[in-house]
């Protein structure tokens, strides 16, 4: 198990310590393994003081965020209504759901309807095609109905309505389950790049993880550095420790948060597999 670890981890600290070494020494070659050989913060300082990505690290922050919070509501209020036996067409919604999990429109398709919807290169188009999951909805659905019904009859003896009772009642218990899809959307919208290179062409509006696609995928960093603060003593900063340091900083707050909400995300993919 160490060893697997160590496997997992070292790359990532390989990245880690790359990228605080000083550009122009790392690329005389040499043992850069374990420790930077000499040691830097420009390549930070370069990354920092870059106007485009402060903007894509903002933006990437507000998707992750209001996406995230949108999709758990929305998914929650529909497995909600799926899980109440009463509904007429419950298997019928469920199947047709099922359907879309293993076959789509296609990628052309796809792009034809978000340019029809008005959202190609539009904020919106992080957040509205991601309201809904089929599977985090069949998660959903498989915690609801382990709740008592007779919590749902008290209420209504009380005088509340549905969505009253999904609000104040249902929620509230729900919190373990909401953890588990709040990590995994947020994971989801964090680390997505696509949605930003195929239907975003306004730079301010691009997410930090398509920032870094793109500075990975150039050939050069040159007009990154470029517009660093002049400050910069960019003798000592190089492309490839540019596209290091930027993938510390866009990679990093992830994953700081994870282990925290570890435990949410085994439990989820036990709900799925044993109720799904």
């Amino acid at each position: 198990m160490l060893s697997i670890c160590a496997i997992t981890i070292y790359p990532i600290w390989y990245v880690i310590v790359n990228s605080l070494n000083d550009g122009m020494d790392a690329m005389k070659g040499g043992s850069i393994y374990w420790w930077p050989r000499e040691f830097s913060l420009e390549n930070y300082k370069a990354v920092f003081n870059n106007q485009g990505i402060l903007t894509s690290f903002g933006v990437t922050v507000a998707k992750t965020v209001i996406g995230t919070i949108i999709h758990v509501f929305f998914t929650a209020m529909v497995a909600y209504a799926i899980s109440r036996k009463d509904l007429y067409g419950r298997k019928l919604y469920m199947m047709i759901g099922i359907v879309t999990m293993f076959f789509s429109g296609g990628l052309i398709p796809y792009f034809l309807l978000i340019r029809d919807l008005g959202l190609f290169d539009n904020f919106l188009v992080y957040i509205i095609p991601t309201m809904f999951n089929f599977f985090h909805l069949i998660i959903f659905v498989s915690f609801f109905r382990e709740l008592p019904t007779s919590l749902e009859e008290a209420a209504k003896m009380d005088g509340a309505n549905d969505f009253t009772i999904f609000i104040r009642v249902i929620i509230p218990l729900s919190m373990p389950v909401i953890a588990t899809i709040a990590l995994f959307q947020g994971v989801y919208q964090w680390n997505d790049y696509f949605a930003g290179v195929i239907f975003v062409n306004d730079p301010s509006l691009q997410p930090i993880q398509t920032y870094l696609y793109k500075v990975v995928a150039e050939s050069s960093s040159n007009q990154m550095m470029m517009n660093a603060s002049g400050t910069i003593a960019t003798k000592t900063v190089t492309s490839q420790s540019i596209k290091l340091a930027t993938m510390v900083v866009t990679t990093l707050p992830i994953v700081l948060v994870y282990p925290f909400l570890q435990k949410y995300f085994v439990k989820g993919m036990l709900i799925g597999s044993v109720k799904g």
